[in-house]
């Protein structure tokens, strides 16, 4: 039998390797939140103005690579989200004549928001619950970022990798 399957022996001293199965072992140190995630992403939020153009939304969502835009007023408050299913779903009812509607025409106005001391996984419900892909991040009244479905699946698998390395170490030693 390898050494490393053995047991400790009185004989044996003492060493800081030496771990019995714990919590913070087998996981993670902490629950993973919203605020954790946007640490390691960054704040950084494209925004839009309710009275600009469905074109130049199109063109902000092509050039930045992203999925949706916080709406919001001169004053930064949020006033909705458009995203790119909205835009879509709109051109296929109206054609080409989506372009030059205003943002205001097409932006989901009931956005669902999240706290930086959410955890993950809660917003992950909420989004499959109610099937849209972004939810801004909002502290003390302000917007503080945006998460999609991307970042958070992204950070959890990031979490059960490091979960699943931890154990490995446990048992192999």
């Amino acid at each position: 039998m390898p050494s490393s399957y053995q047991g400790r022996l009185r004989r044996d001293s003492a060493s800081p390797h030496d771990v019995s199965q714990s919590l913070d072992s087998n996981l993670a140190k902490a629950v993973s939140t919203v605020a954790n995630l946007l640490e390691k992403k960054g704040g950084d939020i494209v925004t839009i103005r309710p009275q600009e153009s469905v074109a130049t939304a199109v063109t902000l969502l092509c050039e930045r690579r992203i999925g949706a835009l916080v709406v919001t007023d001169a004053a930064g408050s949020l006033q909705g989200i458009l995203s790119e299913r909205d835009v879509v779903r709109e051109l296929a009812e109206r054609g080409g004549a989506t372009l030059s509607l205003s943002v205001a025409d097409l932006m989901t106005r009931k956005v669902v928001t999240c706290a930086p001391d959410e955890r993950i996984i809660q917003v992950l419900q909420k989004m499959t619950d109610g099937r849209f892909r972004h939810v801004p991040v909002i502290a003390d009244g302000a917007l503080i970022g945006l998460v999609s479905i991307g970042d958070l699946v992204n950070h959890r698998l990031r979490e059960l990798e490091y979960e699943a390395l931890k154990m490995k170490q446990m048992i192999v030693g």
